[in-house]
Parts: C-alpha cells; sequence; structure tokens
C-alpha cells in the first residue's frame, strides 16, 4: 500500500511552509549586536598580583619572612633554586586585553639579594585596566527654561498641606498573653 496523493502533497506544502516560516525568522536578526551569541568567557586569575607600591617596600637585605609578609606567598618556590621566588599573574578578562605579569625575588644566605620583573602597575592603574572601555553616550541639555522653573516654584501657597502624622501611643499592648 502507498500513501495516498493528497497525502504527499499535504506533506510537501507543510515542509516548504517550514522552511518559508524558518527563513522568514532569520530575517529578524538584522538588530542583533554580533557580541549576542558569543559564548560566555569566565574570568581566569592566576597568581598574586603584586603592585608597584608593595615592589616599592622590598629592600635588599630584607629577611625571606618580610618579604612573605609584603609579597604573599610565591607562585614558585623550586626545591632545585631554593634561594629564588617567584610570582607571576596573569588575568584574562572578556572585552579587556590579557594582563601578564612576573617579579622573581633572589635570596643570599636568606636576606634580600636582587629583584627581577616587569614594570608594576599601580592598585589605581590595573584597576582602571581591568574595565572595558565603553564610548560615551550623547548627554542630556541640563538646562531649564523660566517656565520649567515656575513648576517647582516654593512660594508658601504653591505648596500642598501635608496633614499632621497621627501621635504614636503611649502604651503598648503586653508581648505575650497575661498568665493566671
Amino acid at each position: 500500500m502507498t500513501a495516498s496523493p493528497t497525502f504527499r502533497s499535504s506533506c510537501r506544502y507543510l515542509a516548504v511552509a517550514l522552511l518559508l516560516f524558518g527563513l522568514a525568522g532569520c530575517s529578524g536578526l538584522a538588530g542583533v549586536n554580533r557580541d549576542t551569541f558569543r559564548p560566555y568567557v569566565p574570568e581566569v586569575v592566576q597568581g598574586n598580583f603584586i603592585s608597584k607600591e608593595q615592589r616599592q617596600v622590598l629592600r635588599l637585605g630584607m629577611a625571606r619572612v618580610q618579604v612573605r609578609e609584603v609579597l604573599g606567598t610565591p607562585l614558585v618556590a623550586s626545591l632545585f633554586h631554593g634561594d629564588r621566588w617567584d610570582y607571576a599573574f596573569s588575568i584574562q578578562r572578556q572585552g579587556v586585553a590579557p594582563q601578564n605579569f612576573r617579579l622573581t625575588v633572589h635570596f643570599k644566605d636568606d636576606l634580600l639579594d636582587r629583584i627581577e620583573g616587569d614594570d608594576l602597575p599601580s592598585e589605581s592603574e590595573f584597576a582602571g585596566r581591568l574595565i572595558k572601555p565603553r564610548a560615551p553616550g550623547k548627554l542630556p541639555v541640563l538646562q531649564a527654561s523660566e517656565e520649567d522653573l515656575k513648576k517647582f516654584s516654593t512660594t508658601p501657597a504653591s505648596r500642598p498641606v501635608n496633614p499632621p502624622a497621627p501621635a504614636a501611643p503611649r502604651t503598648y499592648p503586653p508581648l505575650e498573653p497575661v498568665s493566671r
């Protein structure tokens, strides 16, 4: 047995109708922003951020404990290079350029001997780098005409009279029922 000709033609009409509806739905995407269908990328932060202010506190001859108090725990402290601590920091945020900084401190006889690394930003500079730049929008005109100012006149006749608030009761009912 075969399907009737009317059934096959109705299936064709249905397929054409679905195709047309699908194409019509795509035409509404003209005003969609490019970022609408971009997948979410989580913020990835690795390491310890060391600021310019922290770097300026370091002095040659400081003990390891003092350096750890200023900079925190190093990201890399190798067993093979016990006199070297590496601090690395990287952050990747969607819409902002990746930030990467590194700092290496070298010790000699448990005292700070040498400091190597990148030019570090201050805390405020770093915070400014994490903000996605925005195009300035159109600002409204902040000017009032004389007619606009007259709407907000403060003359006593134009102020509405508010009735006085009811006085608070002097006594309050008990919070718990009186026991007998």
